[in-house]
């Protein structure tokens, strides 16, 4: 029997890496969006970490597919993983602070356990993910806190916007084990799916931003678009699937973890952020619902 991937010292160091590189990008967005529109930094992300990623698999001896059915499948996980998702995020993200949208996103697993409780024959939720769920939900409650009596200001739809995104990632991951199931490599997907999102994004942001009418956009804001696509995208997916490879996808999970850690701490030394006392006990609610449904220390207890 093959034995399970486990995690050594490398992995670590990937894990380590990944987190800043992804707690990173909420920084980069927050500065792209000085000049660039939403739609349009989200369609620079995309289209500009292609060819690195094209080019990573040339030197990893993989190719694309070619058959119509596995694109129309990279189709709609590019929508929900990337264009879709993106698109909300970078939205709401003009309204938020950097280290407050990473812990948003940090509720992925949560809404992953419901929707594949309901979606999936195989990974029915159990008592314990349930609570899980229920002490990351309550992390959200207090995070939002009064605004959402105040009702729908321009700081609560941009939090409800970040919270719709991550359920689309949950979809996107259960729809992705179709491809799972197909003979393409974790690297072919991830380009395969950015390829779709960038063709997605392209006609909606050209049609929406209109970006030939933008102003010259600022230094700072054109390199953080090239570091969200080279960096947080075209690098950072091609350390992802390694560690998948290596340790297996439940171990990289973990990133999900340190990337709020990371994205606070950045914003506060590169912005200037701050998180007040609500969104910190949010974050702490989010994090042990997020350590009750990863079950390791439990087990390890």
């Amino acid at each position: 029997m093959k034995a399970a991937p486990k995690l050594d010292g490398t992995s670590w160091w990937l894990i380590g890496i990944l987190s800043l590189l992804w707690g990173g990008s909420f920084v980069m967005i927050e500065i792209g969006l000085r000049s660039y529109p939403p739609l349009t930094l989200v369609f620079a992300r995309v289209a500009l970490a292609v060819p690195p990623m094209v080019l990573a698999m040339r030197f990893m001896g993989e190719r694309l597919p070619s058959e119509p059915r596995i694109w129309m499948l990279l189709t709609v996980v590019g929508a929900l993983n990337c264009a879709l998702p993106f698109a909300l995020f970078f939205w709401g993200q003009q309204y938020l602070d950097s280290g407050y949208a990473s812990i948003l996103n940090a509720t992925t697993p949560l809404w992953g356990v419901i929707a594949a409780h309901f979606l999936t024959s195989d990974e029915k939720a159990t008592p314990a993910r349930i609570f899980g769920v229920l002490v990351g939900l309550a992390g959200i409650i207090v995070m939002v806190g009064p605004s959402a009596m105040k009702g729908l200001s321009h700081n609560l739809l941009a939090q409800i916007a970040c919270l719709v995104s991550t359920v689309f990632y949950s979809f996107a991951a259960i729809y992705g084990r179709r491809l799972s199931q197909s003979a393409l490599t974790p690297m072919a997907v991830a380009t395969g799916q950015t390829i779709m999102a960038a063709l997605l994004m392209l006609p909606i942001m050209l049609l929406v931003d209109q970006p030939w009418n933008m102003a010259t956009p600022r230094l700072d804001a054109t390199i953080a678009a090239l570091m969200l696509a080279l960096i947080s995208t075209a690098l950072a997916y091609t350390l992802y699937f390694r560690l998948i490879d290596r340790s297996g996808a439940s171990n990289a999970q973990l990133v999900a973890f340190l990337i709020p850690v990371f994205a606070v701490i950045l914003g506060s030394l590169l912005l200037n952020e701050k998180l007040s006392a609500g969104q910190a006990g949010g974050a702490v609610l989010i994090a042990a619902g997020l350590v009750i449904l990863d079950g390791r220390l439990f087990r390890r207890a």
